[in-house]
């Protein structure tokens, strides 16, 4: 099949590529519910070598420096207390980490966690977090120019691989938030 955006060897619907996916991302397509069918979840094969951005974009589609969303886990602090959240905006965007993020916390303080806590709390690889399987009540923050994109290139959770979500599924994850403004320029 051809990849609905960027230029891949391999696509394929997520489901046919469970042994493909850590665990809690292929348990989350497996339970996939809401209004886009998990087969328009789609997997595409690609090579770590390539995974920085400006490689990445000139191996696989130029269009995808648009069409892509970054998943960073952040940790918001309050009285002693830690919230960890993942937040998702636009690879063109970087997280309102001191802003919308500790305000939709209710932090004191918040900042990105270390690759350690998000590495080890989520299971996945750093490079490849993807919001899709994250522990369950966590926050999942999500810009709102993400859903506005008919596709999202987003992590799969290992470096080697990528999903093709379609904009709007961000908002139906579970314990999402759609916000204006998370993601700034």
């Amino acid at each position: 099949m051809d990849a609905p955006i960027g230029h891949f060897d391999t696509a394929a619907p997520a489901p046919d590529y469970l042994d493909e996916l850590i665990r809690p991302v292929a348990d989350a397509v497996r339970q996939w519910h809401g209004s886009v069918p998990a087969e328009q979840i789609i997997y595409v094969e690609t090579d770590p070598q390539w995974a920085d951005t400006a490689v990445f974009v000139e191996h696989y589609g130029q269009e995808l420096l648009e069409q892509s969303a970054n998943c960073v886990v952040v940790a918001g602090k309050r009285g002693g207390g830690t919230t960890l959240a993942a937040c998702v905006v636009l690879s063109t965007t970087r997280v309102d980490v001191n802003g919308v993020v500790r305000r939709q916390l209710g932090a004191r303080k918040a900042s990105f966690a270390s690759m350690d806590t998000a590495t080890g709390e989520t299971g996945m690889e750093y490079g490849g977090i993807t919001p899709l399987g994250l522990p369950d009540g966590w926050p999942v923050l999500v810009d709102s120019a993400v859903l506005d994109l008919p596709y999202v290139l987003v992590g799969s959770g290992r470096r080697r691989g990528k999903l093709l979500v379609p904009g709007k599924a961000f908002a139906e994850l579970p314990g999402a938030v759609v916000l204006e403004g998370l993601g700034v320029a």
